[in-house]
């Protein structure tokens, strides 16, 4: 009876975890993206300088170098004078800074600089960007260059778009779980798979931009199909419509079936293969056009002609209203991204240590996890404080995901700083 019981207990752990971990998975997937913008990021540092990359706006490098800005005051100088040359050579509209080791010492030398206003200054979570620089896929992709680059080059893409980033690291080290490796390990991969699969065909995927690594995540496909349909667009050039997809060397007709309406092609002749309307029901939208004397991009346009479209003429076996009506919407809407709308954040000013902090402060900050006991605040002082569960709010609270999700932004005030054992306590009660 006690065996049973010890492992009755330590399954309803487990799944507790496990549960945990894939809803604050969920919501790191799920941030706001900043979208297709040129981009310089970097990667800062002390001693060893900080890596710095530019990328065009489909994430693409197109310079790489190391600017030391905190070693001596000439050399600062020099930094200033290179990043406001790349600022203006690449046409740069934001910048990404690494949150880690001399995060807020390299934002707050940006900040002095006399850059153009249009430019964002944007603090990036960097956690498992040094895992996916050593990782096979980076090498693959970046061959000729090393980990540093690489790196910065992960926190760029990551501001750009943090699903299509993310997805090439184990989800394991991206560091938002709690006991994760004390779980039962098959099923904390299976249930972390499962949302990073739901999170991608949530948002849909550009197949003439996405990785091997993105794509794989696409229902039906997986990593052999996903290579090859990288490897035939590399041969082939972009794909033009959906329909190309079945010229991919063995993507056959159930893969296509399960995937295409997934896989979105911007710019593609038929409007509908940028939008989530699945191949199959294109026949249906033409029937809409043909009988309102439209084209099917007037349809997806014209508002007023959508409304005249009476839906039951439509309902087929395969066809039912709920699915019309999902047609509809998409149509209202095609190719929409899920995810927010990007907000900058900045840190409080004059604020970057722990020593600077004074019980009573109120700061603003990032949720950065979330566990069954509160949730962690990176507050820009390189040791993120906690926010206990019963700080959460002037109520009680049974889940602390009721009340915060990561990458959540908030604003806490400092209850108590011990420097000792680098700890800090946060309260978010009014």
């Amino acid at each position: 009876m006690e065996t049973e019981a010890r492992v009755a207990m330590k399954e309803r752990a487990d799944a507790e975890a496990i549960r945990v971990f894939s809803e604050n998975l969920r919501e790191l997937l799920l941030a706001a993206p900043l979208g297709q913008k040129s981009v310089l990021a970097i990667d800062p540092g002390f001693r060893t300088g900080c890596k710095v990359v530019c990328l065009d706006r489909q994430g693409k490098l197109l310079h790489r170098g190391t600017i030391y800005p905190h070693t001596s005051q000439r050399q600062a100088d020099e930094a200033g004078r290179a990043v406001v040359d790349l600022c203006a050579r690449f046409e740069v509209e934001a910048i990404a800074v690494g949150n880690g080791t001399a995060g807020r010492e390299t934002e707050s030398f940006l900040g002095a600089l006399e850059l153009p206003h249009r430019i964002q200054i944007i603090s990036v979570n960097e956690s498992g960007a040094s895992i996916y620089s050593a990782s096979e896929a980076a090498r693959e992709e970046f061959p000729n260059e090393d980990v540093t680059v690489r790196g910065a080059v992960s926190i760029g893409r990551r501001l750009m778009d943090p699903l299509a980033e993310l997805v090439k690291i184990d989800p394991k080290s991206i560091g938002v779980g709690q006991y994760q490796h004390d779980v039962d390990q098959p099923a904390l991969k299976r249930a972390l798979d499962d949302v990073v699969m739901s999170c991608v065909n949530a948002v849909g995927v550009e197949v003439n931009t996405a990785s091997a690594q993105l794509l794989g995540y696409v229902s039906g496909l997986g990593p052999a199909l996903a290579k090859a349909i990288v490897s035939y667009r590399d041969e082939n050039g972009p794909f033009q419509a959906r329909k190309d997809l079945k010229k991919v060397p063995r993507l056959g007709p159930k893969a296509f079936e399960q995937s295409a309406g997934f896989l979105r092609i911007r710019g593609a002749s038929n409007p509908l293969d940028g939008s989530a309307v699945h191949p199959e029901s294109y026949p249906v939208v033409e029937a809409m056009a043909r009988d309102a004397r439209c084209s099917v991009a007037d349809l997806m346009g014209d508002e007023g002609l959508r409304k005249s479209i009476d839906l039951h003429r439509y309902v087929t076996e395969k066809a039912g209203l709920p699915t019309l009506t999902d047609i509809m919407a998409e149509l209202a809407r095609p190719g929409r991204d899920p995810r927010e709308e990007f907000h900058a954040f900045a840190f409080a000013e004059g604020i970057d240590r722990m020593e600077d902090l004074r019980p009573g402060m109120k700061l603003p900050g990032i949720v950065t996890n979330v566990t069954a006991f509160g949730a962690f605040v990176d507050i820009g002082v390189h040791q993120d404080g906690l926010v206990h569960i019963s700080q959460l709010a002037n109520r009680f609270v049974k889940n602390a995901a009721d009340v915060v999700k990561v990458h959540q932004q908030v604003m806490v005030t400092v209850l108590s700083v011990d420097l000792a054992r680098r700890r800090i306590s946060l309260t978010m009660k009014g």
